[in-house]
């Protein structure tokens, strides 16, 4: 019988065993490959934890001819490329809790305060089948805890913007790219040590484990890949870019130069095709430098319909959304081979709270903006017994060239975008 505690050595690292679970291994699709071949796709999905105040940021009307809410209005040099949905949620309980689910959509059941068993983020399905053929898989930023990984494990968010910049743009010494690629060599020696250890240890176990055992070993052939593809990024020049290194990294009261430098930081990266999916996590618990603002974003938020309450949270929450329209006009203005960057870009602005006020995850305020969809102005579902938001993941992952009938715990498609 093979101990539980086995663990694989390796140049002074110790790897442990899964137990009785392994990584699939990710395929693109055959229309995944065809997209790589072309014109990339590429996914933003922007998050923000404090819900938007439904009267201000929902038309009245649903279809293209609504009349702009106070937040829209803002945006409407991009009507015609994006849409607004109401009635959409996954269905959460109530309170904050709910955030880890955001990007996953799993099912309520697995979502539970201080009982999560989340599983993977769309950024990370997406980038999944996309591989290393961009320096960086995937982007993080911002904060939060909204991408997980396929075995429903957090991953960390870069909170520096500066520290961003430099990894995407600014070239190591030669001292500092020597080390970096001694980092990978190293780990491509412990990988094949990992990797004659488990072929070992496959004449030792019955079936089962031995089936386990040659998935766990796909997993690592997976990151060996991974690794001579960080070898070949570590000896290839990074892009260089017009915007000047940032040297400060704005707080929470810095909510709108935190947001710009971020959004500018995500524009680039596209632009420069450096990653193709990113996630940023945007706001502030904390009274934003704001003309006219006296109160904390989590105090306006907590309004109890209080009318002053009320203006400041509108405040605050217009000049996000104007910050936004900022970057989808920049991603417009951006050329991208035949079309503009915004043609070719799924941009998802969500949160996990419909009315902050009472931390209740219905109806969320959802935008999904650019990309290769019919954009419908306003979709209104039932705000009452809501439409699942996985639902549009699917639909946005077929804008990524990946085929899949179901993501988290969706029932269908919007097949109306």
């Amino acid at each position: 019988m093979l101990d539980r505690r086995t663990f694989l050595r390796a140049s002074g690292v110790a790897i442990g065993l899964p137990f009785l679970e392994a990584m699939l291994p990710s395929r693109a699709s055959a229309s995944a490959s065809a997209a790589a071949a072309g014109q990339p796709q590429r996914m933003v999905l922007v998050g923000q934890p404090l819900g938007m105040y439904g009267p201000n940021f929902f038309p009245e009307k649903a279809g293209r001819d609504y009349v702009p809410s106070r937040y829209l209005k803002n945006i409407e040099a991009c009507r015609e490329q994006f849409t607004v949905f109401s009635g959409m949620s996954h269905r959460y309980a109530a309170g904050h809790f709910a955030e880890v689910g955001l990007f996953t959509g799993v099912a309520p059941e697995l979502i539970r305060d201080k009982d999560i068993k989340n599983g993977i983020s769309l950024d990370q399905e997406a980038a999944s089948h996309i591989g290393n053929q961009t320096r960086f898989r995937s982007l993080i930023l911002g904060g939060g805890d909204v991408s997980w990984n396929r075995r429903g494990v957090r991953l960390p968010a870069e909170s520096r913007a500066t520290q961003v910049f430099r990894k995407l743009f600014i070239a190591g010494t030669p001292e500092e790219e020597t080390r970096e690629l001694q980092r990978i060599k190293d780990g491509q020696s412990i990988l094949d040590d990992v990797g004659d250890q488990i072929r070992a240890l496959n004449r030792k176990v019955g079936h089962p484990d031995r089936e386990r055992l040659d998935l766990f070993l796909t997993s690592v052939r997976e990151a060996e890949q991974s690794l001579q593809q960080d070898e070949h990024w570590s000896t290839s020049p990074k892009p260089k870019v017009e915007l000047k290194q940032p040297t400060t990294d704005f707080g929470g009261p810095q909510l709108i130069e935190r947001s710009r430098q971020w959004y500018d930081i995500v524009h680039l990266a596209l632009q420069t095709d450096s990653t193709r999916v990113i996630s940023l996590w945007l706001g502030t618990q904390e009274r934003p430098e704001i003309d006219g603002v006296n109160l904390g974003h989590h105090d306006a938020s907590h309004h109890g319909l209080d009318p002053a309450k009320l203006e400041q949270l509108a405040l605050i929450e217009e000049a996000e959304i104007k910050v936004f329209g900022e970057f989808l006009a920049k991603l417009k203005a951006t050329t991208d081979g035949d079309r503009s960057l915004f043609d070719r870009t799924a941009v998802l602005y969500a949160s996990n709270l419909g009315n902050s006020s009472n931390h209740d995850n219905n109806n969320l305020p959802i935008l999904l903006a650019g990309g290769s969809f019919k954009h419908q102005g306003h979709l209104a579902f039932d705000t009452k017994n809501n439409t699942l938001m996985s639902n549009l993941y699917v639909r946005m992952l077929h804008h990524m060239g990946i085929e899949t009938s179901t993501f988290g715990a969706s029932n269908g498609i919007i097949s109306e975008v």
